[in-house]
């Protein structure tokens, strides 16, 4: 066994759409939808505690902090450990950051401490600290996979199942503010989830960018989660020609292309993530 820290990078993860599938098996539990792994993402390493009396501290850039799914993962892994998390992903804003610190922190403690652990299985270790944390359903196993996920049945390896629209992109997004994932799955999630449905059923039909993005608006239209700055925004893409929606769950709205610079928005620009989550070791960059 090693002492030595390790870090992983995991892509941030935009919902297009997504229902909610609760299970009495945590790993059984999640959502089914699609969605877009993007090249902006997290980079967590983790700095196993060596000596008595040392403290685990969690940090994202730097500020103290607890993230009550690395947390989990932690206890799980029964690892005391220092995490720092890095992003330049805005927070609360439907990018999945907790669920790449949750996989990002599985996978570092894993290959720092030579744990033994197969990458499913940490995969698992992961969803499960965001289903039983409340602050997500399925991003661990989007993030995993990378490129444009769908997720055909809800649940961790062994108990989902993925597919993927076989297509890249340069993506824009621009964020309003925060939205609660807690708050929104706390509710009833009926008529959410029958919407989400009726996308899923739409993009298996055509598994194309074009139609995800279309899927993705009706939506979140019919989910009523739509506010005013990120329904203009959407529009106004529209107006251009271009294709943008909601990031589920964020007052946020990405586009294909160039749509948002189009509109008259500045937007931040990075592209879909081609493979999924990583160890980068020490020595390699997360870029």
């Amino acid at each position: 066994m090693t002492d030595d820290r390790s870090s992983a990078f995991v892509p941030g993860h935009v919902t297009a759409f997504f229902s909610a599938h609760p299970d009495e098996v945590v790993h059984a539990a999640g959502s089914r939808g699609a969605g877009v792994t993007i090249s902006d993402g997290v980079t967590v390493t983790v700095d196993p505690v060596a000596e008595p009396g040392e403290t685990p501290t969690q940090t994202v850039n730097g500020e103290s902090t607890t993230i009550e799914p690395v947390t989990l993962v932690l206890s799980k892994l029964d690892v005391d450990a220092r995490v720092a998390i890095e992003t330049d992903l805005p927070l609360g804003a439907g990018f999945g950051v907790s669920g790449a610190a949750a996989l990002g922190t599985a996978l570092a403690a894993a290959d720092a401490l030579e744990a033994g652990r197969s990458e499913n299985d940490l995969i698992r270790t992961a969803h499960a600290a965001e289903i039983e944390a409340g602050t997500g359903l399925g991003d661990v196993v989007a993030q995993a996979r990378g490129g444009i996920p769908i997720r055909l049945e809800p649940g961790a390896p062994g108990y989902g199942a993925l597919d993927g629209v076989p297509a890249t992109a340069r993506i824009e997004y621009v964020t309003f503010g925060e939205l609660s994932t807690e708050s929104v799955l706390a509710d009833d999630t009926a008529d959410l989830s029958a919407a989400g449905e009726r996308a899923l059923t739409t993009v298996e039909a055509d598994p194309t960018l074009e139609t995800l993005m279309d899927a993705s608006r009706t939506f979140a239209r019919e989910a009523g989660l739509l506010v005013p700055p990120v329904a203009e925004a959407i529009d106004l893409v529209d107006d251009v020609g271009g294709e943008a929606s909601m990031a589920m769950l964020g007052r946020t709205v990405f586009a294909l292309g160039t749509g948002l610079s189009d509109a008259g928005y500045d937007p931040t620009v990075c592209r879909v993530h081609p493979g999924g989550s990583r160890v980068c070791g020490t020595d390699d960059t997360a870029e």
